[in-house]
């Protein structure tokens, strides 16, 4: 119990201390105006208020991973709780934070247009592929998930495939409406069962004085899984999460101010941290590693989470809390799509004022992703791992990238771009969906693609220093 409060706590202080330091390190200038006012169109580009926005940024970017991934990371033991705090801090909240950010001082840029400004044109087009692939496995991941949540909570009295299409119903009109249409007008009643759900677990663990295990980095896993790289593949949003970077953009078009940066941005991601805390530890004290192996192997992320929830809560509280943890999903479901219409009508140039312009761009996202929910969850999460760290890992080199040219201590994104690039290197070189090589060679051939990309980094990034890159500036016409 000690090992969990204490985590929580030095969220929280992270929060005040490096998220105050890293906030000084970009240099937040209060009278730029931002894009919510330069390039408003009434659709994706529009002021609203900080708590709006922040409430917005936090259910977007805690979808079903904050709760899902801690649960299957449990299965490593307390070390994982030290994984969600280091990662969270240091890397996590800094990686939302310059995305959002640099998307600020760049009119509400996407990673992929950042990514050609500042690592290469070649990086554009890279990065708009993964991108996409990311955005269209996690809206999959997060229609499959809280539909099987809400197909077990009513016990199966409404078919599945008719929960599936009330949600892509939804997923198309968040889509194509303004954006305070529906997310700005639904999201505080959905984040009223957000908070529900979370401090009703968190609470009831320490009431309860729940047996949650004391630190120990020893590793737990009951098929002996290699902490590195697994684990941070497996706790990826609450730690560190590729997916906040195409989420962000959307806030840093309806911003008012710079100085609310490091609350939307930082803070939040600090908070979906403390989620990803409170599952880690209600999965770690109900069950023991073998237990929890089991339940997992038979009914997935989403049997932990309505037996945890009943546990802790009774059958209503229970019932609330479980609410809470289908909103999560289906709140960042609906903006992973919104996000890929984005990205690919700036890709593309095309102005999206017009509801036609909009909907021939996201349809063929929503059909391919109904023939992706007819595959395996568990496949679905595994490509979902890969693609959102390596996405991570680019926008963390973005910022790094950004901040050299700026002359500022750019190593507040470098350090944790370096581990990324090690760990998600490491995994793809071993994973069976990779090149399914031994470890020990994984470990070297990563240590290979790490150096080989810190090369190629300050390269550019001298390069580009000694070319005056301009910094903060359009990255893509202004669409009419």
């Amino acid at each position: 119990m000690f090992t969990f409060i204490a985590s929580i706590i030095l969220l929280v202080v992270g929060y005040f201390t490096y998220g105050k330091f890293v906030e000084k390190v970009f240099g937040v200038n209060e009278g730029r105006k931002t894009p919510a006012y330069s390039n408003s169109d009434g659709v994706d580009y529009m002021p609203m208020g900080k708590k709006n926005n922040s409430l917005i940024q936090l259910l977007n970017i805690a979808g079903v991973g904050p709760i899902f991934g801690p649960i299957m990371g449990a299965l490593y033991g307390p070390v994982a709780f030290v994984w969600i705090v280091v990662g969270c801090i240091f890397a996590g909240a800094v990686h939302d934070y310059l995305t959002g950010m640099i998307s600020i001082r760049n009119r509400g840029a996407h990673l992929p247009e950042l990514a050609g400004k500042f690592l290469g044109k070649v990086m554009k087009h890279v990065v708009n592929a993964f991108a996409i692939l990311l955005l269209l496995l996690v809206g999959t991941v997060f229609v499959t998930a809280p539909a099987g949540l809400l197909y077990t909570l009513m016990d199966g009295k409404v078919a599945l495939g008719l929960i599936i299409a009330a949600i892509f119903v939804y997923y198309v009109l968040a889509t194509l409406l303004p954006v305070d249409k529906i997310i700005g007008r639904l999201y505080p009643y959905f984040g009223a069962l957000l908070v529900i759900s979370a401090v009703g677990v968190g609470g009831a663990l320490i009431i309860t004085g729940a047996p949650i295990p004391e630190l120990t980095f020893e590793n737990m896993h009951p098929g002996n899984a290699a902490i590195f790289p697994l684990l941070f593949l497996t706790i990826s949003c609450g730690a560190l999460s590729g997916f906040h970077a195409t989420q962000t953009p959307i806030i840093s078009r309806t911003t008012q101010n710079e100085s609310q940066g490091r609350f939307i941005f930082y803070g939040m991601m600090i908070a979906e941290g403390i989620i990803a805390m409170i599952w880690a530890a209600a999965a770690m004290s109900l069950f023991d590693g073998v237990t929890l192996s089991e339940i997992l192997a038979t009914g997935g992320p989403g049997a932990v989470v309505s037996e945890v929830s009943i546990a802790m809560l009774g059958a209503i509280g229970g019932t609330l809390a479980v609410l809470g943890v289908i909103i999560l999903p289906i709140t960042s479901g609906d903006t992973a799509f919104r996000s890929a219409r984005m990205i690919i009508a700036d890709y593309m140039n095309i102005a999206q004022k017009k509801i036609t312009s909009r909907l021939w761009i996201a349809l063929p996202l929503f059909v391919i992703s109904f023939a992706l929910t007819k595959i395996d969850f568990t496949l679905l999460w595994r490509y979902f791992s890969w693609a959102n760290q390596s996405t991570a890992v680019i926008a963390l080199w973005v910022g790094a990238m950004y901040l050299f040219i700026a002359k500022k201590q750019y190593w507040i994104a470098m350090i944790p771009a370096i581990f990324m690039t090690t760990a998600t290197s490491t995994y793809i070189l071993n994973a069976k969906i990779g090149l399914g090589l031994a470890m020990n060679v994984s470990y070297i051939g990563a240590a290979i693609i790490t150096v080989a990309i810190i090369v190629l980094f300050f390269k550019a990034a001298v390069k580009a220093r000694n070319n005056n890159v301009k910094l903060d500036e359009d990255v893509f016409d202004k669409a009419a």
